[in-house]
């Protein structure tokens, strides 16, 4: 291969670029919440007095496995890895229709709906903006070489 064909690799790419570093940090951010929310229903569920234990336990264990998505597609983001934009996109796009159910709400959910919905679309702007696609090295459509 000669040096156009050769794909920039982001370790050739130069420095991560302000936005995915920002992005990485709020997928980072929202895996955390996630982590703590699910600590605390597993922790309520089994010192407290739930109406239903199980259904408590298995709420808190499933936030803590859903957090696991974001927290290790921040550390792509931060590390530069291309495979991390997908999976950091598809939290965004599972947060919003979180964000909408809390801002249906008629209740102190409202500014954590407001919270989640601000942060998911500013997130998903930052993720497909041009800086941090060429830094993680995804090419576009119709950018493909012809392999002959």
């Amino acid at each position: 291969m000669t040096k156009e064909q050769t794909p920039t690799t982001p370790e050739t790419a130069g420095p991560r670029p302000r936005r995915l570093t920002y992005a990485a940090a709020l997928t980072a951010l929202e895996g955390l919440a996630l982590a703590v929310g699910g600590l605390w229903v597993l922790v309520l569920g089994l010192a407290g007095e739930p109406d239903d234990r199980q259904q408590a336990v298995t709420l808190g264990v499933t936030l803590v496995a859903l957090a696991l998505l974001p927290l290790l597609a921040a550390r792509g983001l931060f590390a530069l890895r291309s495979w991390s934009r997908g999976p950091s996109v598809i939290t965004q796009i599972m947060a919003l229709p979180v964000a909408y159910s809390l801002l249906q709400a008629d209740s102190m959910a409202i500014p954590a709906g407001i919270a989640i919905a601000v942060v998911a679309i500013a997130t998903l702007v930052l993720l497909i903006n041009p800086a941090t696609t060429q830094a993680l090295g995804i090419r576009g459509p119709g950018s493909a070489q012809d392999q002959k």
